[in-house]
Parts: C-alpha cells; sequence; structure tokens
C-alpha cells in the first residue's frame, strides 16, 4: 500500500518522533509506515487520516500492480 504520510508530516514541519507522540505509536512504527514497509490497522489509518483531516482514501492508496 502507498502512502502519502511522509510528505503530510513535513508539510507540517513535524518530526517522525512527534507524529508517533501524537499517535501514540514509536518512531520505529511512523519510519515503517513512510517507507511502506508497514500497512496499519484500520484504526491507526482512521486515527492518522483524521490527524490530517483528510480521508483514509486521500492519505493511503492501494498498490498498482
Amino acid at each position: 500500500m502507498n502512502n502519502r504520510i511522509q510528505e503530510l508530516r513535513k508539510n507540517r514541519n513535524w518530526s517522525p518522533a512527534s507524529l508517533a507522540e501524537k499517535l501514540d505509536v514509536s518512531r520505529q512504527t511512523v519510519n515503517a509506515l513512510e517507507r511502506g514497509r508497514y500497512d496499519p490497522s484500520l484504526p491507526l489509518a482512521f486515527s492518522i487520516a483524521r490527524l490530517f483531516d483528510l480521508t483514509i482514501e486521500e492519505v493511503f492508496q492501494p498498490d498498482q500492480d
């Protein structure tokens, strides 16, 4: 799954650690999400979208195979 988390985080001048704190996850989780190595749970995906005031579809896109 592709996502815009890094772009959205940088637009707000948040560090990975700051975003992790806001989402109540580890910095390593944020790193894995941004690199596409981890797909979030549905509750976490909703939290991310809500934090950026976007829909889940605006943050996450399925891989184009």
